[in-house]
């Protein structure tokens, strides 16, 4: 099975996207056969099947030693069937939206990733704002952040809005600049940052809070664009075999969105769902209390708060200076003293609180207030997380384990992050960075997730990640730091089992082809 498995994580597999679900519709029992079936029993332990019982959409029995009378029968023609899978972090809108605009991922340069707007901006004539996503400098050859004057060479009478691979940069153009007041003696909000040139004027690059200059000016997101957003993510989800997710962050429209969707029944994946910290009617939300669909397919019962920004952009807030910019520690989304309320307003109502953290000094802050809200009001017990936990000072990491904070971890990050890390932390840094070993040997469980659409949102590319510490062309060939590397049982029971509350009650299972 090992070496089977292997050949499952590293060959990255084919789905059929066959969701089963509506097989099982009207029927009392649903019987699947002849498959090579995986799964995890109570314990967490590998099994194997090839027969399961559905009563109701839902597995009830592994391996019948007696069929069940009047029961439809499907023939799985000997094909692998996997649960469906879950996904710890991740932004399903955010997925819909980016399936939906001009895609830059693979972009080998600022003059190529604006040619491709403008080429979109021509296909879409309608569109008031051109949006995009997914740009990374570090991977152009000259690793240098994007202007504005080169995209108003392609787009100036437009305006254009392209977030970072990591949402926590904008690139625009200045016909954006301009809508939104921004010039070069607009001075930077806390937070964030309006990247300028030599002689202080403004590039075009804002970083985190900056971005929400702009972001404010542009048209309100609608009840029908979410419903194609979520259409969209629904359908590519269960594609890759992805049945449930953690939305990492939702603000009160969506949130009414999520609750009459699941009213209605029409969720595609079942969402356990984040609300934003920042969100101004986040207040009324807790008041509300915990929600859960009489399907399970939405559950909310969590809050997302924002630590710092990203590696990629220097605004993951570092205790020490960047070693590639020694002017520069990062930025702090919330600041310190600030964190209290926070934290408390969150446990207090009795909501989980997910707090984004990527730099030392962020996850360093967030642990310390969990650990004073711990004795002053209690609220342990309700599986608090840090997001990405990506770079931890080395006396921070048992913390977790202490603290019962679990590190909600993204294996693909370390792969992308790979070719900029050292640089930016230095040599020194990196045994506190992406330790993933470390914090399981720790004794602390640990979700796992992609941060779609920041990653792709294939978890075979995650859990191929874990496993080999290489990215998916299996580079380097030893393995990225290989000693903080999963097992296979290890990232397969991360990314299936620890991932939601309702444990053995997964709706959907995907037949996959090895390829």
């Amino acid at each position: 099975m090992q070496k089977r498995l292997t050949r499952l994580l590293s060959g990255l597999a084919t789905t059929l996207a066959v969701s089963m679900s509506a097989s099982f519709a009207g029927y009392a029992s649903t019987v699947v056969t002849n498959v090579t079936g995986y799964t995890l029993n109570p314990q967490g332990e590998m099994v194997t099947f090839n027969t399961l019982v559905f009563d109701e959409g839902k597995v009830v029995q592994l391996n019948p030693t007696e069929m069940p009378a009047d029961a439809t029968v499907i023939d799985g023609n000997n094909k692998v069937l996997l649960p469906g899978l879950i996904d710890a972090h991740g932004h399903l809108l955010g997925l819909g939206g980016n399936l939906m605009e001009v895609d830059l991922r693979e972009s080998s340069s600022m003059q190529q990733a604006a040619q491709w707007v403008a080429d979109y901006a021509m296909m879409h004539a309608d569109q008031e704002w051109i949006k995009g996503r997914g740009w990374n400098q570090e991977l152009w050859s000259d690793r240098s952040f994007p202007t504005a004057a080169v995209l108003d060479a392609k787009l100036k009478n437009k305006p254009v809005w392209l977030t970072r691979v990591d949402g926590h940069a904008a690139w625009v153009n200045s016909k954006a600049l301009q809508m939104a007041g921004i010039n070069d003696s607009t001075p930077d909000p806390a937070g964030g940052q309006i990247l300028r040139d030599a002689d202080g004027k403004a590039t075009g690059v804002l970083i985190d809070h900056a971005m929400d200059l702009v972001s404010a000016i542009m048209p309100k997101d609608s009840a029908s664009l979410y419903a194609a957003q979520l259409n969209a993510a629904g359908e590519h989800l269960h594609s890759v075999g992805i049945t449930a997710m953690h939305d990492a962050g939702i603000g009160h429209h969506v949130y009414d969105f999520y609750l009459a969707r699941a009213a209605q029944g029409e969720l595609p994946v079942r969402v356990y769902a984040m609300l934003s910290a920042t969100d101004p009617l986040l207040p009324e939300m807790l008041d509300v209390g915990i929600i859960r669909s009489q399907d399970d397919f939405l559950h909310v019962r969590s809050v997302k708060a924002y630590g710092d920004g990203a590696l990629g952009s220097r605004g993951a807030a570092l205790i020490k200076p960047y070693s590639d910019a020694p002017h520069q520690h990062g930025l702090l989304l919330t600041q310190p003293e600030d964190f209290p309320k926070v934290v408390q307003q969150v446990l207090g109502a009795g909501f989980q609180l997910n707090f984004h953290a990527i730099g030392d000094k962020a996850n360093q802050l967030v642990l310390d207030e969990f650990e004073r809200t711990f004795e002053l009001l209690g609220g342990q017990a309700l599986r608090n997380r840090i997001e990405h936990a990506q770079i931890i000072a080395v006396e921070d990491l048992p913390r977790f384990a202490e603290l019962k904070v679990l590190p909600s971890m993204q294996p693909t990050h370390a792969t992308s992050d790979m070719n900029m890390a050292e640089d930016r932390l230095g040599k020194a840094r990196m045994e506190g960075a992406y330790a993933w070993k470390t914090l399981l040997n720790s004794g602390i469980p640990m979700p796992l997730g992609s941060d779609f659409p920041v990653e792709l949102a294939n978890p075979f590319y995650g859990l191929h990640a874990a496993v080999t510490r290489q990215d998916r062309n299996n580079q380097p060939v030893a393995g990225w730091y290989p000693e903080q590397a999963m097992s296979i049982q290890q990232a397969w029971r991360l990314l299936y089992v620890n991932n939601f509350q309702c444990i053995g009650c997964t709706h959907f299972f995907h037949f996959i082809t090895v390829s």
